[in-house]
């Protein structure tokens, strides 16, 4: 009863709170296909999302890493306020996710360095040095990428917990072609199959995330998340 009197008094900020977490994957993935389709130079299989900060059009992604990174923020929150009482759902998961959304709003004022014939006019190959900005990039997104990997085992553990296969395979299947492709554009540089494996498991994380702000949205308070 408790449970149920805490999400009822709560419903109306924290569906908006969720609503933010179910539209952030999907507008994030549009305005990056948008983007690829429009701007010259720019190849998935060559250059991250990221590098579309660069270049006259680069404040639009900016503006993306910024507004995805502030809806992520408030599913986050909306995740934490349905994750059920003490001893049931547990607090890293909505944390994590938090974190996530953090890193991308850092991304947003620390631009990755143009490199590879993008923008156009910029050497072919990668860049000879890292610029202070583009070596903060690199970091945040590291840190982004490992807290969203950890929550979706986190929220995996709990699905399991609560007999939920369905998510918890999901989510764990999501948490590990993520790490898998992330670690395949460092094992093989260069390599325009890992570099599009990786912009497809992008994709799938911030498509997990956005379906399971909708899932906790349509059974708040249910047993289980992490």
């Amino acid at each position: 009863m408790t449970e149920k009197l805490t999400t009822t008094a709560a419903g109306g900020a924290t569906r908006t709170l969720l609503m933010c977490g179910i539209v952030a994957g999907p507008l994030y993935i549009v305005v990056v296909l948008l983007q690829m389709l429009t701007r010259d130079g720019f190849d998935i299989s060559r250059h991250p999302a990221s590098m579309l900060s660069n270049g006259d059009q680069g404040w639009v992604q900016i503006a993306n890493f910024a507004v995805g990174g502030l809806l992520f923020v408030a599913g986050a929150v909306g995740l934490h306020r349905v994750r059920g009482p003490a001893g049931q759902g547990g607090t890293w998961g909505p944390r994590l996710v938090g974190v996530f959304g953090a890193g991308m709003v850092a991304a947003a004022f620390f631009s990755a360095d143009p490199a590879d014939g993008f923008p156009p006019g910029t050497p072919l190959g990668p860049p000879t040095s890292m610029s202070t900005h583009g070596m903060v990039h690199f970091l945040v997104a590291g840190v982004a990428f490992l807290a969203l990997i950890a929550a979706c085992f986190a929220f995996g553990r709990r699905f399991a917990a609560a007999g939920r296969r369905g998510w918890a395979a999901f989510s764990g299947v999501t948490g590990a072609f993520f790490l898998a492709a992330w670690i395949s554009i460092f094992a093989l540089q260069g390599s325009r199959v890992a570099n599009v494996a990786f912009a497809l498991a992008i994709a799938l994380v911030l498509a997990w995330t956005s379906l399971l702000a909708a899932h906790r949205l349509t059974r708040p308070g249910a047993a289980a998340p992490a």
